[in-house]
């Protein structure tokens, strides 16, 4: 039989009582208090092939005690109140928080937990495919529309409880912008769906879209080209003075334009005396847009005086 020696290490022993008559003394000095606190809460052990349904809180207040020195110490997520969830079945769950479940520092004791319950609903989890529909923003430049849009992939995978996923339809693309655009526009953008208790299996996809011409035309014969921007002291004259404008839209917004609407005029900054070929430019509304001109370039000739 080993022989027990009770004077061995007797340096170390005698330290470490002397740390913790010191740690006594220390502890035993500061006043206890109690606290309240909003901490987080953890779920844990939660079934497969179960979802929650609804909202779950975040966070639980607790009441705890202990030294003024200790729990001046404690900090976010030092305290964390764990509900474990391995008996959840299918249906509406009461579920107790007891300080037992709440994890808390050396010398810090919960003594009260609120809510004290918690009611909880689960659902067999279910997934299915939906069509990801697109979405743009903005509008192309005068004289185009928005064609055919498409999706890649075209369809995505919709995870959650069995009466969500019933329920839920198409899931939308962020907005792809499409101000000023005269031609195709592609871009990988973010899926995402209204049901928050929804999830995707796949949350990105890459959107076409088509800009093509208006589908109606109307022309305006015989528009006055007018001058902008003439050097002070100069004269300027147009040959042709007046042009053929060719403009594009909808129904809607050929009919609301009005011949006035739409001015053809070329600009004269910082030109001097002379004869140029210029291009003619025309102001269009937002809704139709001049997609022609004739002649696309004129005769200018500018001159010091009246001869």
């Amino acid at each position: 039989m080993a022989r027990i020696w009770p004077f061995r290490h007797l340096g170390l022993k005698a330290l470490s009582l002397g740390l913790a008559v010191i740690l006594w003394m220390v502890v035993s000095g500061e006043e206890t208090v109690e606290r309240g606190l909003r901490i987080p809460l953890e779920l844990q052990q939660a079934p497969a092939g179960l979802e929650i349904i609804g909202e779950v809180p975040a966070t639980v207040d607790v009441r705890v005690r202990g030294a003024s020195g200790s729990l001046s110490r404690v900090s976010t997520g030092d305290v964390v109140a764990v509900l474990d969830l391995r008996g959840a079945r299918s249906g509406r769950r009461l579920f107790p928080i007891a300080p037992e479940q709440v994890r808390a520092p050396f010398g810090v004791e919960v003594v009260q937990v609120q809510p004290s319950a918690l009611a909880m609903a689960f659902e067999p989890s279910a997934s299915r495919q939906v069509p990801v529909v697109p979405a743009v923003d903005g509008r192309p430049a005068p004289g185009y529309v928005v064609g055919a849009m498409t999706a890649d992939p075209k369809t995505v995978e919709v995870i959650g409880p069995e009466s969500a996923v019933r329920r839920a339809t198409e899931a939308l693309t962020e907005p792809v912008p499409v101000s000023g655009a005269r031609e195709q526009v592609r871009q990988s953008v973010n899926v995402g769906l209204i049901d928050p208790s929804l999830r995707l299996k796949n949350a990105r996809a890459t959107v076409t879209v088509q800009i093509v011409p208006a589908p109606l035309e109307r022309s305006l014969r015989s528009r006055p080209v007018h001058l902008r921007n003439v050097t002070p002291g100069l004269e300027a004259e147009a040959v042709p003075s007046a042009v053929d404008l060719t403009l594009r839209g909808s129904r809607e917004a050929l009919a609301g334009v009005e011949a006035d609407d739409i001015v053809a005029y070329i600009d004269l900054a910082g030109l001097g005396p002379g004869q140029y070929s210029l291009s003619v430019h025309a102001d269009s509304s937002p809704e139709a847009g001049v997609t022609r001109i004739e002649p696309s370039a004129v005769q200018v000739r500018i001159t010091s005086g009246k001869h």
